[in-house]
Order: structure tokens, then sequence, then C-alpha cells
């Protein structure tokens, strides 16, 4: 059976790169939204990727989890289980699901029945148990590895049609927070079985089912993707009837198409162009979002694995211009990879200071002269980085008043985090936003041991005593006790310097004026279960 899917991961990927390719460009919608949106997803699956382009255009739209997060209330809340409890000193929890929950139904998928205990089971199988098929179908599931989920959860047990037990090895204080993200999302175990049937697994990431507000129609790459109203949905929502992705990865095309009605709603908004927008027509909106963009050294490469040619580095970039020049202000030093709204925020004693000369004294030091490195820039704009080619430019400028030469390089977007996640890179200028409020989420996905193993460790930086530092923070739910662990992690990271801090930036969004109801969530990616669009004409005067 396993010989037999060899090759399902190939198959899947030809799907991506360019099905529906008779896909004419969108036209505006009456009843629908355009978002121009600035990449392809890697998937139609959040659980195989930690990608912020992906999640955007998959986890809210198509799929729902177990529970969600409310900023507001600072609390989770029931989304497909209608309630939980803790049980056994917290290494049980014990979920009931809610009933007359609907499965997409489309021209590839006709469900014959509502979300069971079954789908639970099989969705969380599928990262979760390496003797499962479908964990042989899907990827390395770098969110899970590297949070530990995969390892802390024992099993998932089917306690009757409506109520699912998962099992931990011992209690974890972020558990339930990592329930909340955008990968823990449900999905069909009869769909799945469907495509067992039909010896064609793969189809499972590639032509998604899940029980969100809106359905899958179609994909071509670097165009568009079409999303239609789930008319069964289980809560409020959506507004409209039509969702279309256009796929425009440059920023300025972005700006013209929202400025001559092309698009209904942009990603990432040129900063350096927002007070030129009539106000009239369009809305620019932002939000103070958790998140971090930094330059992460390769540690497996030398020079990279000594921490003094690290630090030398660090204290030749001016993250103060970086600061005006790349988000015109918009954004806040970054004196760690928290940022300051965590409540285990701590920069006493932290400093990443601007400082040439100390610069040259440290590679000096470090026995290195003309030194010649690489840097690796993104080629999409993200909320934590808006221009990283432009400020790798920068950086560029200020390495060479040290002596160091550095070269820019870029790729295709999935194509950038294939080759990265492989250690190709020298230096990388990346980030992260937080997929929920538990400072965990910036500390084991990003600089884990497990992290290195799923590729999202890109400073591949391995350190035992950090990590016990993160184990023994989720081991406790005494505030106290985490804070001041998180708080000894920084001033580690500090001390060894696998990355730099650079920014933590605002989040902007511009839209045409008769759009409503687009969550912009402090956590997670964009929302469109509650949008809504006002046709209605003014009467002429």
């Amino acid at each position: 059976m396993i010989k037999a899917y060899a090759n399902v991961a190939v198959i899947a990927a030809a799907f991506l790169s360019g099905c529906q390719s008779d896909e004419p460009e969108p036209a505006p919608l009456a009843n629908g939204i355009i978002y121009c949106s600035e990449g392809n997803p890697a998937s139609f699956n959040p659980q195989l990727v930690t990608s912020g382009t992906t999640v955007d255009a998959t986890a809210a739209q198509l799929y729902d989890r177990l529970i969600d997060y409310d900023a507001e209330q600072q609390k989770f809340v029931p989304a497909l289980a209608k309630r939980w409890e803790t049980l056994d000193n917290g290494t049980r929890y014990r979920f009931h699901l809610r009933e007359g929950v609907k499965f997409h139904t489309t021209n590839y998928f006709q469900p014959s029945r509502e979300l069971t205990a079954e789908d639970v089971q099989f969705s969380f199988n599928r990262w979760l148990d390496e003797t499962s098929l479908y964990h042989q179908v899907g990827g390395s599931y770098p969110f899970f590895r590297a949070t530990g989920l995969d390892q802390l959860i024992n099993k998932v047990v089917k306690i009757d049609k409506m109520t699912v037990d998962i099992v931990l090895n011992n209690a974890d204080s972020s558990f339930l927070a990592n329930l909340a993200t955008d990968f823990a999302v449900i999905l069909s175990a009869e769909y799945a079985q469907q495509l067992l049937i039909e010896e064609r697994p793969g189809q499972i990431d590639a032509l998604p089912i899940g029980t969100g507000p809106y359905r899958f129609e179609s994909y071509r790459k670097d165009v568009l993707i079409r999303y239609s109203r789930h008319p069964g949905y289980w809560r409020e929502g959506p507004g409209i009837e039509h969702l279309v992705y256009s796929i425009t990865p440059n920023a300025n095309k972005r700006m013209l198409k929202l400025v001559t009605g092309e698009c209904d709603i942009i990603p990432y908004p040129l900063v350096s162009e927002l007070q030129a927008l009539n106000r009239d027509q369009l809305i620019v909106t932002d939000e103070v979002s958790p998140n971090v963009s930094f330059w992460a050294f390769n540690t497996e490469k030398k020079p990279f694995d000594d921490p003094l040619v690290r630090q030398a580095l660090s204290h030749a970039i001016n993250r103060e211009a970086i600061i005006q020049t790349i988000y015109y202000g918009n954004a806040e030093l970054a004196q760690s990879i928290l940022p300051p709204t965590s409540w285990a925020y701590d920069d006493r004693g932290i400093q990443y200071q601007y400082d040439p000369e100390k610069a040259k004294r440290l590679l000096k030091e470090a026995g290195h002269s003309n030194l010649n490195i690489n840097i690796w820039a993104m080629p999409v704009q993200r909320v934590y980085n808006p221009n990283a080619r432009r400020m790798a430019e920068l950086m560029q400028s200020d390495l060479a008043q040290i002596g160091v030469s550095a070269s820019i390089v870029s790729y295709e977007w999935n194509t950038f985090r294939r080759r990265l996640s492989r250690g190709e890179h020298d230096t990388v200028l990346i980030g992260w936003y937080a997929d929920n409020a538990d400072p965990d989420n910036f500390f084991r996905p990003l600089l884990s041991c497990a992290a290195v193993a799923t590729g999202g460790n890109r400073a591949n930086w391995c350190h035992p005593g950090f990590d016990q530092l993160l184990y023994s923070a989720i081991a406790t739910t005494v505030p106290e006790e985490r804070k001041a662990l998180y708080q000894s992690a920084q001033h580690l990271l500090n001390q060894q310097q696998p990355l730099l801090p650079i920014a933590h930036s605002k989040r902007f969004q511009a839209q045409q004026k008769n759009i409503s109801g687009v969550e912009l969530p402090p956590y997670g990616g964009i929302n469109f279960r509650l949008a809504t669009k006002d046709t209605v004409e003014e009467e002429s005067q």
C-alpha cells in the first residue's frame, strides 16, 4: 500500500503548479470580493506548511478548528467543539463536538454525513501517527513538529460519535493555544477514504474539503484562486457569494489594481504611498500585530557557527535607519523576538547596538577579514517586512563599512522557501507572525532543536540549554515561573545571537469603501467569514 503512493507528493505538486489553466484574469464581482494576494499558496492544507501566504489563502476560508481564540476577550472560545473540559491533571482534554456541521459539497465530493469524532481523529492522526497512510501522503508537518505537539499528544480517542479525547504524555500550558492556531484544521475522513478508493490520496491537499465558510472552485498558478460561499455553513456568514484571490506579487501593481477598482482589498500596501490614496473611495486600516522581522545566521555553516562573528555582523547593522527607510516609521525597533506586547517580554540588559567599530574588533578577534557572505531576501511582502530586497541593500552597505562583502540572493517565493529549508543560505531576512498569544509560539517554531529538523529554524541553531528553558516553561502553569524562564531564554539568545531582531511592524490593509467585515485578527491570517459588499448605488442628484 505504501509503495503505491510513493509519487503522491509529485502528483500533488504538479496539480499545484497550475490547474484550471484556462482561467481568465478575474473581472470585478457584483456579489463578491477580489483580494489581490502577494503570492501563490504552497498547498491548500495549512497542516503542511508555515507559510503566511498559504495560511492567508486557506485556513480561515476553507476550514474550522476545534476551538478559536478571541483576542478581545483574551480567551479560548468554542468552534467545532461546543465545549471541552480538562481531565487527569491536565493530561486529557475531552471535546464535545457541535451537531449539524456540514462539509463542503463540490463537483468532486458529495458528503453523505456531517462532522463526527471520526473526522477529528483522522485530522489529528494524519500528522501525529507515522503509520497512518495519509501521514506519508503529506509532508513534514512543520508546525506540529516544531511546537512538539507530535510528541506531546499520546493518542486521540473517539469516545462516541460526537465526543473525542486528546490524551497528552504530560501537561502542557501551551496546548490549547496551539489547538487554536490556523494549522490545527479539521479535514473530512469520508473524503480521505473516497480518495484512497480512487487511488488519488494526494488530491486531499490540492482539491480541498473542509467545513469553512467558503468552498474551493479552481486555481491557476500565478493568476487566481476561486472560492464560493458554503451554503450550509454552521455559523454566521459569509455575506458574499464569491471570493477570488488575484495573485499579484508586485506591490506597485497591487496598488494600481486597488485604485482602478480591479481589486477590492490588498494586503501590505506600500507605506510610502498611503497618504496618496484617495480616501473618498478607499480605506486604509492598520493593526498592532505580534510579529518580528529578523536576520538569521545559518549556524551550520562557517563562519556563522562562531557567536563572535554573529555578534560582529549584528553590531554592523543600522536598524534605526531600516525602521525609517523600509517601514517609514511604522514599526518599532525590536530588542527581542518577542514583541513588547507579550507578557513574557524582557529587554533589560539586552542591547543590539549599532557599533561598526565594535563589529570590526569582534571580527578581528574571531580571526576574520575580507569576509564574503550572502543575504537571502524574500521576494514577497509580509506584514513583518514590506521590502526585504531594499532592506538587504541597506545592510549590504552597512556591512561594507566593516570590510564584509555581501551578495543578495532571491528566488520565487515557494522555491525560496524550499531552498531555505534545505539550509542553502548563509543568512536570511525573514520573520514570524504569531499564531496565538502564548510566548511559546515565538520560541519553539523559530529556534528549538525540533524546528531545525522541520526547516522552520532558519538559523539551524540547536542549543540544549535553550530547549530546556522552553520545556520547563511549558511544563508549569505558574505565570511568574513561566515569565522568568522565557526571560532567561531571551538573554541566552542575546549572548548566542543566532539571529538579529530588527522590527515589530504594524499591519496595513487597503480596501474599497464599500467593503466591510474583513477581519485582520491579531493572531493568524486574514478572515473573510463576515465580509460584505455594499452594491447599492447612490441615487443621482
